[in-house]
């Protein structure tokens, strides 16, 4: 039978012999008794009072300690990446993060329900439990990464229907989303092969396959956020080249237009000048003629760029 405590920021589960605890944003007091409960090192525990810089796996006699840095695909939160210790003993697990975690709150449903059904085919160490959790919080990038990626099929098509100038933010802001995948997710693969080499020493060869298994998970993640890296460069080149084109015809037909009217505005400007004996000023119809003038030469100039394929 499972039950579910909360005290402060501190979540505790249980099934048979395993302990889950999950603790957000620990006080000195909560990670000292935490450190009494569960025996863990004096330097593990102060690591738990705030977020590190950098992920890392450690090997202490009685757990592993591991940690993790997540993207944050929710801009609500506080910081661009999310941080996840976990502390995986035989029969405990310990999370400890700085802000709610998604995937973390949707598989603590999960695992109440199972408890209670007593359905859960986890196994006898708590090994397994990290397993299935992690499993699930890369399925769920997984899933924010097919998100991006549908995102980016209806921008293609909106670029292809003339609407270059609208996405150029909208490319930005995925741009945006993608680079700090790649930022929290960059350390990953080292850390969880460095995590299956001392899964082997403490849980034994036998849950080596999990940890490969926990790898394949995240090199799923990491190709297809290769895939939506190269989409967005590549429709932002394409973005940017049809921007340019479409700039670059304006700024032609301008141009064309301001020398097409040059000459006829030079004539105007000659027979507007206030001078003695200026040709057809005596004649009635000098105005007209002028303005025929005028008319002519703006034509042979538009004639003479479009013979020139200019325009």
């Amino acid at each position: 039978m499972g039950y579910n405590k909360r005290h402060n920021m501190i979540s505790r589960y249980k099934y048979r012999e395993l302990t889950w605890v999950d603790v957000e944003s620990p006080t000195s007091e909560e990670v000292r008794g935490l450190m009494e409960e569960f025996d863990i090192h004096p330097i593990v525990a102060d690591e738990l009072l705030g977020p590190s810089l950098r992920p890392k796996v450690d090997s202490y006699e009685n757990f592993i300690y591991l940690i993790l840095h997540f993207p944050a695909v929710h801009h609500s939160h506080r910081r661009k990446e999310q941080e996840v210790d976990f502390i995986i003993g035989k029969k405990f697990l310990i999370t400890v993060r700085y802000e709610l975690l998604d995937p973390l709150h949707k598989f603590s449903k999960v695992f109440e329900v199972n408890s209670i059904l007593d359905k859960s085919d986890i196994g006898e160490h708590a090994g397994f439990l990290f397993f299935y959790m992690i499993r699930k919080i890369y399925s769920s990038l997984g899933h924010e990464l097919s998100v991006i990626g549908e995102m980016l099929r209806d921008i293609e098509e909106k670029i292809f229907l003339g609407e270059e100038r609208e996405m150029v933010e909208e490319l930005s802001v995925i741009h945006r989303d993608v680079l700090e995948f790649h930022r929290a997710l960059r350390m990953h693969r080292s850390v969880l092969q460095s995590l299956s080499l001392t899964c082997d020493t403490f849980f034994g060869s036998g849950f080596r396959h999990y940890t490969e298994n926990i790898i394949g998970e995240y090199l799923k993640v990491e190709e297809l956020l290769q895939d939506q890296k190269e989409m967005v460069g590549e429709l932002r080149s394409t973005n940017d080249s049809l921007l340019s084109t479409k700039t670059n015809e304006i700024m032609k037909v301008l141009t064309v237009t301001a020398f097409t009217i040059l000459p006829a505005t030079l004539i105007g400007q000659i027979f507007g000048m206030s001078t003695d004996h200026l040709p057809l000023m005596s004649d009635p119809r000098g105005f007209w003629i002028v303005l025929g003038i005028m008319g002519v030469v703006a034509l042979l100039t538009f004639l003479y760029f479009k013979s020139k394929k200019w325009l």
